[in-house]
């Protein structure tokens, strides 16, 4: 599993957990997103990249299709580890 290169940004409040609950789940970070397609939300890799490290905003469509792909409630994105 690769490391993060970057810190973190504070662009999000998600970013981190939702990278956290995907990595422990064993999902590759192009099969996600492949997901987040499929489930309606136009997301690109940089797009997606960005979203994980904290360097742009999640919306709120964005925050429910990834809650709902790791299984997880919305809440769960949000809270401090």
């Amino acid at each position: 599993m690769k490391t993060r290169k970057k810190e973190y940004g504070t662009a999000n409040m998600v970013g981190k957990n939702i990278e956290r609950l995907r990595k422990e789940r064993e999902i590759k970070q192009k099969d996600f997103i492949a997901r987040i397609q499929v489930m309606g939300c136009d997301m690109n890799p940089t797009s997606y990249s960005k979203l994980e490290g904290q360097l742009r905003n999640a919306t709120d469509k964005e925050i429910y299709t990834i809650a709902k792909i790791l299984g997880v409630p919305m809440e769960a994105l949000f809270e401090e580890e």
